[in-house]
């Protein structure tokens, strides 16, 4: 995201836009690839009530998250880009505020990967993550990125 500094996250964060929906979706490699044609779309503020439940020292993912609000709402999958986009709103707005922190450092992107757009980088949520225990480790010469070792062991499970 641009301009951080200039946004107003919290209302973004609590702005529905007419969510939670559903959507009947046509596109045959859509529906082969998330597995089903009936997607769930979830508001922003379902992602940061879902990220608060993280306790200290474990972690989820955005798929898991996804795949907690499709099993709950009976969907097939839960739309994509709007989860990534959202947890990143849930991140900034619990910056934003001086009190309800959300620890959105417990919240990794795919197999464990860092998430470079959360406030302060991928510097800020390793030493979050580094001081409730986690290794973190980098992997790539030129596209580095950095994951939580062994992140399977610490998923918090959702349900």
């Amino acid at each position: 995201m641009a301009n951080e500094n200039k946004k107003d996250f919290n209302a973004m964060l609590h702005d529905n836009k007419d969510m939670p929906k559903f959507q009947t979706i046509t596109d045959q490699k859509s529906i082969e690839k998330y597995g089903g044609n009936n997607m769930y779309s979830a508001p922003p503020i379902d992602y940061d009530q879902i990220m608060k439940k993280i306790p200290f020292g474990k972690v989820t993912t955005v798929g898991k998250i996804r795949e907690h609000f499709a099993k709950l709402s009976g969907a097939d999958f839960t739309e994509p880009i709007t989860a990534g986009i959202f947890v990143s709103i849930a991140a900034w707005a619990s910056v934003q505020r001086s009190t309800d922190e959300t620890p959105y450092w417990r919240t990794l992107k795919a197999n464990g990967e860092l998430n470079a757009k959360y406030p302060g980088g991928i510097e800020a949520q390793k030493e979050k993550l580094e001081a409730e225990g986690h290794t973190i480790i980098q992997k790539g010469r030129k596209n580095i990125r950095y994951y939580v070792k062994d992140y399977e062991h610490f998923l918090f499970d959702l349900q």
